[in-house]
């Protein structure tokens, strides 16, 4: 339950909601692209609004009340509409990154299931998104009250980070090869699980690995070398209790495809969820505009919610079978989510259909290059008639949006832009040198016929 709102907050609760309101409506207008400038403009009202809170707050009090959550909301939106703009690399762009990685680890956390190589990526990213808030701090580019929330955020995943690499730390040597096929087993396991058809032929094999695993240990313990009991027992023993476990409820309930009734609704919603998220990671160059994964994770959030002790019950109050597939589909909706997030270019919505024209145009001229010719002006002249067509939107050298405005990823389409007419250029020069070899040959044809 969150805690009522005070009175000297509600002003600021009310704006907060009506900037969301805004934030909603330029995110389901589609007829046009989001504008810098709306985009701006309301960053900087709830930027004003977050300062009149903080002065009405105690810095060493924890803070949960409708005025949170509206703005944990609208610092999404604000979040994704930068990152659909192509501004990744500000400070506004890394809160939806970071939330979107809080939850995913949250429920790393939660299963257990995780190795070092699983991490590292974590890692690497926490640290890239560090870098760019930094930088923002350090040239005074955003607010900082901006850059303190997001300070909270990376505190938030760090103290998750570091509880899954103490979790780790404990394994000793000689197990971590076993640790970590058993996390593999166990995620193939819970897939298959969530697959529509059978699967014996798969279960069975991952059924007598799991077996020859199991036959290692002596009175329930794996043994080192020398006879020798590792430390860390318990973390591959639940492991591999956990799959054989998992492993039953596939063959008791015919591979888990008969999740119970009460709990059918939250697996089709799911399961509808995932697909269209695995579709978006398909076609997301095409048709992804970021801020339409704001209504994905609303959806999964509000899922999440409805667990009690981590498990859905039904309106009895009862864990029904299928747990293991809807905690499977929940945990890869998130991590479909967080991977559309991370691999967002730094390209505006405005320019992205130009982006794929010439990234279809590259891989063309590559393969035409690759296979060699002989080329004539004709086969070369559908190429040379996209670019112009690119080359003829430029004013001044640059791509100009919708209003005068300049978008994001001018760099990146220009470079794209260069490598086409390169690679165009080389066709063109192997084109002539194939017409001077043939003007060689028939040289020496008639002179051969003269002699």
């Amino acid at each position: 339950m969150s805690a009522p709102v005070a009175q000297e907050e509600l002003p600021i609760l009310e704006a907060v909601i009506n900037i969301r309101n805004r934030l909603t409506a330029l995110k389901r207008d589609r007829a046009e692209f989001i504008k810098p400038s709306d985009v701006n403009a309301l960053y900087q009202a709830v930027v004003k609004q977050v300062t009149k809170l903080n002065d009405v707050r105690d810095d060493n009090t924890t803070y949960n009340n409708r005025v949170d959550t509206t703005l944990a909301d609208v610092f999404s939106l604000l979040s994704l509409s930068y990152l659909t703009l192509g501004r990744t690399k500000e400070c506004p762009a890394v809160y939806s990154q970071l939330a979107s990685m809080r939850q995913f680890l949250s429920h790393m956390e939660e299963s257990g299931v995780y190795n070092e190589s699983d991490l590292a990526p974590f890692q690497r990213r926490l640290s890239e998104l560090r870098h760019i808030v930094q930088q923002d701090a350090e040239r005074s580019k955003h607010p900082e009250a901006m850059t303190k929330l997001l300070e909270r955020q990376f505190n938030e995943c760090d103290v998750i980070m570091r509880s899954l690499q103490d979790s780790l730390s404990v394994l000793s040597v000689e197990l971590v090869p076993i640790h970590e096929r058993l996390v593999t087993i166990r995620r193939q396991l819970v897939a298959l699980a969530a697959k529509e058809g059978s699967h014996k032929a798969e279960i069975k094999s991952l059924a007598e690995e799991l077996r020859k695993i199991d036959s290692k240990r002596v009175d329930g313990k794996f043994l080192g070398p020398g006879g020798t009991m590792p430390a860390s027992q318990a973390l591959c023993t639940s492991l591999i209790e956990e799959c054989f476990d998992i492993l039953q409820q596939i063959k008791a309930q015919d591979e888990s495809k008969n999740v119970a009734s009460s709990l059918k609704p939250i697996h089709d919603r799911l399961n509808e969820l995932r697909a269209e998220l695995e579709n978006l990671v398909l076609t997301h160059r095409w048709s992804l505009r970021e801020t339409d994964l704001y209504n994905y994770s609303m959806s999964l959030q509000e899922i999440d919610k409805m667990r009690i002790d981590g498990k859905f019950v039904d309106t009895e109050g009862n864990r029904p079978p299928g747990q293991y597939v809807l905690l499977y589909l929940l945990r890869r909706c998130y991590g479909l989510i967080y991977r559309l997030l991370s691999s967002s270019e730094p390209v505006s919505e405005e320019l992205i259909p130009i982006a794929n024209k010439l990234s279809t145009v590259k891989k063309c001229l590559n393969e035409v290059y690759k296979f060699g010719g002989p080329f004539t002006p004709r086969d070369l002249y559908p190429y040379q008639l996209a670019l112009h067509q690119i080359d003829s939107m430029r004013k001044d050298g640059r791509f100009v949006g919708v209003g005068g405005n300049i978008p994001e990823g001018q760099g990146i389409v220009m470079a794209h832009l260069n490598e086409c007419h390169e690679l165009l250029e080389m066709l063109k020069e192997s084109m002539n040198e194939n017409e001077d070899d043939q003007e060689d040959y028939d040289d020496e044809s008639e002179t051969g016929v003269a002699e």
